[in-house]
């Protein structure tokens, strides 16, 4: 008889996630206070003591800004999210260290503090400039999704109209760019015409830091089987994310039905799905989590919180997943793809030692704005496309999931 997962009882298994929007919901919410941040009252989804509970090792905090905010505001909006990032590292040195590389990360591991890496949600975060582009992995930002839900002016987003084929030349550019510099290419929230030329282009591998498998659910945000099938030739990885539309059939038929009546459950089981599906497909080499906390207003039942990934490792060593595959799953793979660019990271900062001690926990130096600009409604993780116009500056507005 095989096992529940309130019955099974696995080692702990440490996470290194893909994708928290707390910056964002912090700005939203909260003016940016990093006041309080291990009271679920004013921090719901991400608390210290959550993170310890979900054997959180790693994260890469998103420092997101909605489509809305253009050119030197989207700039400005940036480096207020990487100031949001740096100041709550600050705040809590004994839970989190700053990380920049992959050897950040093992110090930080090792002396039991959440490494804290940022990655950006946008391409369009950058203005055109590669030179902000660089400023931005200098300071820690890992990685670049290369849209959000717009379409912008170099590539083409999977939730809005296609303008370049993909990538436009620039954009091409941004690419060769990110491979030089260690900074890691994410494909979530991308057209497939871009995953596929980023995949012909790149040579490094590259990361989905927030997405499901469309094969088992046609959401556009998810990651399309001939994409999936091209990953392990990388050596990237696609991490599976909680956002229930993406999860859940059902769920996304009721969003795009108009979000009439009760929303269908969502499950763990239904996230194991999804891991076993892409596990089956490609293999358990390439693949991992990015749970999006923070960044949509409701989880998966056993999956509403930073402190509930055992339930999901409880579910899987329920179907059979040994520990192995769930350390590869959980750490070992996203590990992987980071210090895959560890050297020409380093690099590119210059030398190793340029990166700041992990188990001090501080910030790294890097210009920044004064947060406080008013808040712009996001419309999480979905098909925003051209409804995500609203100017920058209107009062923050629920989140979505489509």
């Amino acid at each position: 008889m095989t096992a529940s997962a309130t019955d099974s009882a696995p080692a702990a298994v440490d996470v290194f996630d893909g994708h928290n929007d707390l910056a964002w919901y912090l700005r939203e919410e909260h003016d940016y206070s990093v006041e309080g941040l291990n009271d679920p009252s004013v921090s719901p989804f991400t608390t210290m003591d959550q993170l310890a509970a979900g054997n959180v090792a790693a994260q890469y905090w998103s420092v997101y800004v909605h489509s809305s905010i253009t050119g030197a505001d989207a700039i400005k909006a940036t480096w207020e999210q990487i100031d949001a990032v740096q100041r709550f590292v600050t705040a809590y040195p004994e839970r989190l260290a700053f990380a920049r590389t992959a050897a950040d990360v093992r110090a930080a591991r090792a002396v039991g503090k959440v490494a804290s890496l940022m990655g950006v949600e946008g391409g369009q975060q950058i203005d055109e400039s590669l030179a902000v582009l660089r400023s931005y992995a200098r300071a820690g930002a890992r990685y670049m999704t290369l849209t959000w839900s717009t379409t912008h002016s170099w590539a083409d987003s999977a939730t809005d109209e296609p303008v370049h084929g993909g990538l436009s030349e620039f954009g091409r550019e941004v690419v060769a760019e990110m491979n030089r510099v260690g900074m890691i290419l994410d494909l979530s929230h991308v057209a497939p015409t871009v995953m596929h030329q980023s995949l012909d282009q790149s040579t490094l591998p590259v990361l989905f830091t927030h997405s499901c498998a469309f094969g088992l659910n046609p959401h556009p945000r998810n990651i399309p089987d001939d994409v999936l099938d091209r990953v392990p030739g990388n050596g990237g990885v696609a991490m599976m994310t909680f956002v229930p539309s993406f999860v859940s059939n059902a769920r996304r038929e009721w969003v795009d039905a108009g979000e009439q009546g009760t929303a269908p459950e969502v499950t763990v089981a239904q996230v194991a799905d999804h891991c076993d599906y892409v596990r089956e497909r490609i293999g358990i080499d390439h693949l991992g989590l990015g749970g999006d906390i923070c960044g949509v207003d409701e989880l998966p039942t056993g999956l509403g919180n930073a402190g509930q990934y055992p339930n999901l490792f409880a579910e899987l060593t329920s179907r059979g997943w040994s520990q192995t595959d769930l350390r590869k799953l959980g750490f070992d793979n996203a590990m992987r793809v980071l210090d895959a660019h560890e050297d020409a990271y380093t690099a590119f900062l210059g030398s190793a030692d340029d990166a700041p001690s992990a188990t001090g926990g501080a910030a790294a130096d890097a210009p920044s704005a004064v947060a406080g600009t008013a808040a712009s409604a996001r419309e999480d993780e979905g098909v925003a496309g051209n409804s995500a116009s609203g100017a920058a500056g209107t009062a923050a507005s629920a989140r979505a999931e489509s």
